[in-house]
């Protein structure tokens, strides 16, 4: 579909075809566990718990619209994938997903390192006690105050995505006396089966510098020769939302023929590989997101065959899952205010929240589940729209999906796996509050991001 065909944007309130959409769900009131958070359970009065407290009581306590996160599906989710790769590898989760300090705290115990890519996400980490060396920096366009302090505090590697940056780190890190540890982010041209706007391999994109036409062999040939630079390994990310393994295998291909290079022409075997993240969960029932232990097995069993084939010693392999373990770990609960019925259309249902908390389907044309979660309904399905309170035509939440045709405002509705690039990518659109998070396990619930106040905005605004 063209992104260009209008300046406004798709025709989005097009009416769907018959079959676009898929059947209504045989029950309405179950919930899919490949969805749902671990610990999310509809109780015997009918009623959504996670961490076995009600969704009806987390309403009254913390306000809609408001992420509630499953604090030990989470840190399972962080163990699966440490054990997953074991000592040999490196797992790294990626903090754009969803920072904050508690997640930063709970990273820490359970063992993995972290990503950053801002220097406000560099701040919160360090913040957090996260060390230095346990943190990866990422970006297109490092500001010098964001490496001169991601090298003054040791960070265990800054990814290189430029010649330019190439050239600053180097002479940032020996202006500082010291020699930084870094990896070099190449393109490999894999066409990752993803939405244009998350994939990242393939040569049209901000991103890396490229296999083609001997640049990435030149970046090399560069940061050996820089006193400042220690490089350490190459690193690739194809997209996002990614399923299929084939990327990967290419990419891995790809990369490996490059460390032969790199041999051949210094004599020298670097000793890592990042593989990057951009593993799938399941958004809908449709989608069939591997497990880590799958993804694990898998991607080393690529390296390490193309690393034979080259005559090259298998390197360290060091992978980012954000999504993969934040997304599935939290949804979103919004209270009804609306509902318009459209004869021969669908039902829009308008919730107290919106774009300015969810833009991914705005964005990506995303799409997400949603479950009526205050109580049970044994009314027939309707097809509704999910919308939000901004004034704007394409504030949609959840496109199309069936909700019993009962609904009602100031019901509770839910929206699963919106842990990843929901609140991290949340706004301020029509001065609307962005909601908080809310960590829920066996001992309770706290607030670990609080919802923003009207005085915050106005503190913001000095005119």
């Amino acid at each position: 579909m063209s992104r260009s065909a209008h300046p406004a944007g798709p025709r989005h309130a097009d009416v769907l075809t018959e079959g676009h959409y898929s059947a209504p769900p045989t029950d309405l009131n179950a919930l899919d566990e490949k969805v749902w958070a671990r610990t999310v359970r509809r109780n015997a009065d009918g009623v959504v718990t996670v961490g076995g407290i009600e969704v009806s009581r987390l309403a009254e306590e913390f306000g809609t619209p408001a992420y509630f996160l499953d604090e030990t599906d989470f840190r399972a989710r962080c163990r699966a994938w440490a054990d997953a790769f074991g000592r040999d590898a490196d797992v790294f989760y990626a903090g754009k997903a969803f920072l904050s300090r508690a997640v930063v705290r709970w990273l820490q115990e359970e063992g993995l390192n972290l990503d950053v890519c801002s220097g406000g996400e560099l701040t919160t980490a360090l913040d957090a006690g996260m060390p230095a060396e346990r943190i990866a920096f990422h970006g297109n366009n490092k500001s010098t105050e964001e490496i001169e302090r991601a090298v003054r505090v040791g960070v265990g590697r800054i990814v290189l995505d430029s010649f330019q940056e190439i050239a600053r780190v180097a002479h940032i890190a020996q202006s500082q006396g010291k020699r930084q540890r870094v990896q070099i982010r190449v393109t490999v041209g894999v066409e990752a089966h993803t939405h244009e706007f998350i994939a990242t391999a393939h040569e049209d994109q901000k991103f890396g510098i490229a296999l083609a036409d001997g640049q990435a062999a030149e970046a090399v040939r560069r940061a050996l020769r820089l006193d400042g630079l220690e490089l350490i390994g190459i690193h690739s990310h194809i997209g996002s939302q990614i399923f299929d393994m084939a990327g990967f295998e290419v990419s891995a291909r790809r990369v490996v023929q490059l460390l032969a290079e790199v041999r051949d022409e210094h004599g020298v075997e670097l000793p890592e590989i990042d593989l990057g993240g951009g593993l799938g969960i399941a958004y809908t029932s449709e989608d069939d997101p591997r497990e880590p232990h799958e993804i694990a097995k898998a991607l080393t069993e690529i390296v390490t065959r193309e690393c034979e084939s080259a005559g090259l010693a298998t390197p360290r392999i060091s992978v980012e899952p954000g999504r993969a373990i934040v997304g599935p770990t939290a949804f979103t609960l919004y209270e009804v205010g609306t509902i318009k019925p459209l004869e021969g259309l669908r039902t829009y249902v308008s919730v107290d929240g919106g774009m300015s908390d969810n833009i991914r389907t705005a964005l990506y044309d995303a799409e997400y589940s949603v479950a009526l979660v205050s109580r049970t309904s044994d009314a027939e399905p309707m097809l509704t729209r999910v919308v939000g309170k901004h004034c704007e035509s394409g504030d949609i939440v959840v496109r199309d999906a069936f909700l019993p045709a009962d609904l009602a405002p100031g019901d509770l509705i839910a929206v699963p796996a919106t842990g990843a690039y929901c609140r991290s990518m949340a706004s301020n659109y029509n001065h609307v509050l962005r909601p908080p998070v809310v960590a829920v396990n066996e001992d309770g619930a706290r607030v670990i991001v609080r919802r923003e106040t009207e005085e915050d905005l106005l503190r913001l605004d000095v005119g």
